[in-house]
């Protein structure tokens, strides 16, 4: 096992948060090392996302601390866009992470006052170890895809891919497309493939709040100034005047407000960019659950069964954190995300921190990352 050379702060993974939090250090002149097992930062965004995205809110709640977007960049910034964006702050901000490390254990060592993290490098297959006084964990909600246990998947003899592996609807001209996932990439998705000429069905399990982009930019401009739940009421009925009575097209309402539920369990309300006129043309099929697969056939829960060439998981991502991360019982729960509710979730003890797991989005993981350097830089002082 190598012996690498200490900095004051150790962050791992290099998405926005840790790139936010690499800018932040540098900017009160902390010294840092940026750990990231992918071979470029931003890989969600570079290598795992589909053609069309946009970030879904306005941009000036999606910035990056310490450097806006640029004035001329759209209200809601593409995915080409934000990768430029991104571009332009690792080199403002002369961030160098190091690629292709794969942290395998963390653990706080009492009796030297510092984190020991042990990674591989992915590409000699060595583990190496670092030392710091502090870590941050900035591995994302987005870390590892997750595709659910379907009975008979193994059978399904077309195409089956995570929305991850999704690019465009280019080559599902003419084919049947199911999207199993009703969150932001798969309504998208769905949306898609649909105007691609794909004949596509949605699976849509749990309820879901269906907002507009301007239902999204009036709250989030609200909730700021206003009780959530104030905004979730707005929201909602705001919602309930736009779309009408959603369960004509085999969609429910939840009880629960749209943002309450983004911040209690992670929930995302569907920001709609035009998949909902499509759902209502019946060029998008709504269909429930899915109770098996056998060959190319679906068997839903509603007893229909349909054929397809082709089925996308939108089934959202897996955070294996607890995994490598040892001693830790207060900061984060076992799915990886932190047990004190905000705005105390960014510190734990001994030096460990989290940025980016908030459920608050871009403007959370920029929050985050001021927090955490201007509290590290008090041990400075």
């Amino acid at each position: 096992m190598d012996k690498a050379t200490e900095a004051a702060v150790t962050i791992v993974g290099s998405g926005p948060s840790g790139l936010a939090t690499a800018a932040y250090l540098h900017h009160l002149s902390i010294p840092y090392r940026l750990l990231e097992r992918e071979e470029c930062f931003a890989s969600l965004w570079q290598k795992y996302a589909y053609d069309r995205v946009h970030l879904h809110l306005a941009k000036q709640f999606c910035q990056l601390p310490l450097m806006p977007f640029p004035a001329a960049y759209p209200t809601y910034v593409s995915r080409q866009q934000f990768v430029h964006y991104l571009n332009d702050y690792v080199s403002h901000f002369d961030i160098r992470p190091t690629y292709r490390r794969s942290v395998e254990r963390a653990a706080y060592d009492s009796a030297a006052g510092e984190w020991r993290i042990e990674a591989r490098n992915l590409d000699s297959g060595e583990v190496e170890e670092y030392r710091s006084r502090f870590l941050v964990v900035a591995t994302g909600e987005t870390c590892d895809a997750r595709i659910p246990e379907v009975e008979g998947l193994g059978s399904f003899n077309g195409e089956v891919l995570h929305s991850t592996v999704y690019r465009n609807g280019e080559k599902f001209a003419g084919k049947t497309v199911l999207v199993v996932g009703s969150g932001n990439s798969g309504m998208e998705i769905a949306l898609d493939l649909a105007n691609s000429g794909a004949k596509t069905s949605i699976v849509v399990r749990s309820p879901i709040h269906v907002l507009s982009r301007a239902i999204t930019y009036v709250s989030q401009v609200l909730i700021r100034h206003i009780p959530l739940n104030w905004v979730d009421s707005v929201a909602t009925m705001m919602s309930k005047i736009v779309y009408g009575d959603l369960t004509k097209y085999g969609i429910k309402r939840p009880k629960e407000g749209p943002f309450a539920l983004k911040v209690k369990y992670g929930k995302y309300p569907v920001v709609d960019v035009g998949t909902f006129d499509k759902i209502k043309s019946g060029e998008i099929q709504v269909l429930p659950g899915i109770r098996s697969i056998k060959g190319n056939n679906v068997l839903f829960e509603n007893g229909e069964e349909h054929a397809y060439d082709a089925v996308v998981f939108a089934t959202g991502f897996k955070r294996p954190t607890k995994q490598w991360l040892k001693g830790d019982d207060y900061l984060l729960n076992e799915d990886g995300l932190p047990q004190p509710s905000f705005p105390n979730h960014w510190k734990g003890k001994n030096g460990l921190y989290c940025a980016g797991l908030a459920r608050r989005g871009l403007w959370g993981a920029s929050m985050d990352a001021q927090n955490i350097a201007q509290d590290v830089k008090t041990f400075f002082i």
